[in-house]
């Protein structure tokens, strides 16, 4: 298209001109089943009526209240909401408009409560593309490469089980916790460390859950030296492991939760939230946007709990992603091609490899993808270091036969690219 920035990458050469539920369809009117959500983002489906109902009406109220000037009335009915269903202790709500922008405000706010600076993230992560969240960014070189230097003060840590070069088996949950240890006693105080933030499952980085007792082990860590434990809910939040977040899998609460993209079911809108105790520290004024809290993106997330509650697509998460990840175990079965399978929910990942090496296939996950669409008229995308890692993160709402769908799909596919 002209007059269109060439930076942003493409997965399909689709243009579309509408969706309903788990399907979009292109100018032809041919339709294709997404399984990527928008990047896991359309919870309640492509242009839920109950969600697209809400915006029309909020449209016809107000487009932009600027929160700095007047307050909004539904903002306290959606702080309300988020208050409901978030961990326990999170009680307070600061609203932005994408995940990297809520990423930075987490960030803000860890340093001015705690008054220290450095922060820990963990291995193959990803947390944005501004420039504090790049620096915190560790899952691939192209999401920073070209942007040196980045801010300072930011300490990569073991994520267990996260695959090393060539495809071998990652850091075992001791190990990943014996390392922590070691970068507080070797790099970074625990008095100069303001927060250690991670996914609890990861999302660039391919789709691998934390194992909840590495979680609890960093809980301990922050408690003990008041650091702030920041978990970043961007992707893993609003039902999609098939728990409302995915630190409940791992009975912790964290310090600061940040969320986005399943929010709001597409909308652009934002959030992070904590405890009252920790927002009070935060200096008045010296972080804000324009466009946060934005009205419509109030009204979009409001209906979108609605229907995540009324509609019990956490449940449902949680047994269609049950249904992906055991079909494709059972593919898996026969063909070698097809190495580890982590889920979490409706967050699946399936590693590709060569069957001789076990080695990271990206040229042979690449082939599946173009059979996928062009074939099976199925929308998937990859993620991890090497490009390797075929992630399903369909939108909540998607039904039995979809899944079989995919499945019939991805092994007709996989067979078809052997």
């Amino acid at each position: 298209m002209a007059h269109l920035a060439p930076v942003w990458s493409k997965l399909t050469p689709l243009t579309v001109v509408r969706g309903e539920g788990a399907l979009v369809f292109d100018t032809e009117g041919t339709s294709y089943l997404d399984a990527t959500s928008g990047i896991a983002v359309t919870s309640t489906g492509h242009s839920h009526p109950k969600v697209a109902q809400a915006i029309a009406e909020q449209a016809q109220k107000f487009i932009h209240a600027q929160v700095n000037i007047y307050t909004y009335h539904r903002l306290q009915e959606l702080a309300d909401r988020l208050e409901a269903i978030t961990p326990e202790g999170i009680d307070t709500f600061f609203f932005s408009n994408s995940g990297a922008e809520a990423t930075e405000a987490a960030v803000k706010l860890a340093r001015q409560y705690t008054k220290r600076t450095n922060l820990i993230v963990f291995q193959g992560s990803f947390h944005g593309r501004t420039a504090q969240a790049m620096a915190m960014t560790t899952s691939r070189t192209g999401y920073r490469a070209g942007y040196q230097p980045l801010p300072a003060g930011v300490f990569v840590s073991l994520f267990p089980g996260f695959p090393r070069a060539g495809g071998a088996d990652g850091a075992s949950v001791d190990e990943a916790i014996d390392y922590l240890d070691y970068l507080l006693a070797a790099q970074t105080a625990p008095n100069e460390t303001a927060a250690m933030v991670i996914e609890p499952v990861l999302g660039e980085g391919g789709y691998l859950p934390a194992p909840a007792e590495f979680l609890q082990a960093i809980r301990e860590r922050c408690t003990k030296h008041g650091i702030l434990f920041v978990a970043d809910e961007v992707q893993t939040g609003f039902g999609r492991t098939g728990r409302m977040f995915a630190v409940e899998h791992s009975n912790i609460t964290p310090d600061i939760i940040v969320m986005a993209k399943g929010i709001a079911s597409g909308f652009p809108f934002s959030g992070i939230g904590s405890s009252l105790e920790i927002m009070k520290e935060w200096t008045v004024g010296s972080h804000g946007g324009t466009y946060g809290a934005n009205p419509i993106g109030v009204a979009a997330a409001i209906a979108t709990i609605d229907v995540i509650k009324e509609e019990g697509l956490v449940e449902n998460a949680a047994a269609r992603g049950a249904q992906l990840s055991e079909g494709l175990r059972k593919i898996a079965e026969s063909h070698k091609e097809i190495g580890k399978i982590r889920s979490l929910g409706l967050m699946v990942g399936v590693e590709i490899v060569d069957p001789v090496t076990g080695s990271p296939d990206p040229s042979r996950t690449s082939a599946i993808l173009k059979d996928l669409f062009n074939t099976h008229r199925i929308i998937a995308m990859n993620a991890g270091t090497f490009g390797n890692i075929i992630r399903w993160m369909p939108p909540l709402i998607i039904s039995e036969r979809q899944i079989a769908t995919i499945l019939e799909g991805f092994e007709a596919s996989v067979k078809a690219t052997t």
